[in-house]
């Protein structure tokens, strides 16, 4: 079975937490046991990774002190991963609780539906309206990716680049 896949509609209460499906918890407890990280995307949702994953992400970064050390990019780069992530653990009763200053990032409002999405290596926390944006985005460039992908095969061999 797939794991980290679907989409579902969760309610965040008024302490900031979310009550996961059976099926996420699943996923969680099979790949990590519910040793997780959050993160602020600058999308404006919140990813929920495995903490190995999370891990995974940040070491492909060849001698980051020697990057930090001379470049402002990489410095703000490190700053963003190091403010906008938090470890955490799931609870034996399935919730996590989303940090006041990570709801306010993604307009996460107590007793809102939130949208909890998954994206193949974790789950992304998404305020609903926002989410419904951001899929619509997604779809609109894919089938603009499309059409120009379609419209290029029409063109003559000799004038393809």
């Amino acid at each position: 079975m797939l794991a980290f896949c679907g989409h579902d509609c969760c309610s965040i209460d008024s302490n900031g937490r979310i009550k996961f499906s059976p099926r996420v918890l699943k996923d969680f407890d099979d790949k990590c046991r519910g040793d997780v990280v959050l993160h602020c995307l600058p999308e404006g949702g919140i990813a929920l990774y495995p903490e190995d994953i999370y891990l995974e992400m940040r070491r492909h970064e060849e001698a980051p002190a020697a990057r930090a050390a001379s470049s402002l990019v990489f410095r703000r780069s490190m700053r963003r991963f190091g403010a906008m992530s938090k470890s955490d653990k799931i609870s034996r009763q399935g919730r996590i609780t989303i940090p006041p200053a990570y709801r306010t990032y993604a307009d996460l409002q107590p007793g809102a539906d939130v949208s909890v999405v998954g994206v193949e290596i974790g789950i992304e926390i998404w305020n609903t309206e926002r989410w419904d944006e951001e899929i619509n985005k997604i779809n609109g460039h894919t089938r603009e990716k499309g059409m120009r992908e379609m419209a290029a095969d029409l063109l003559p061999d000799e004038i393809k680049i």
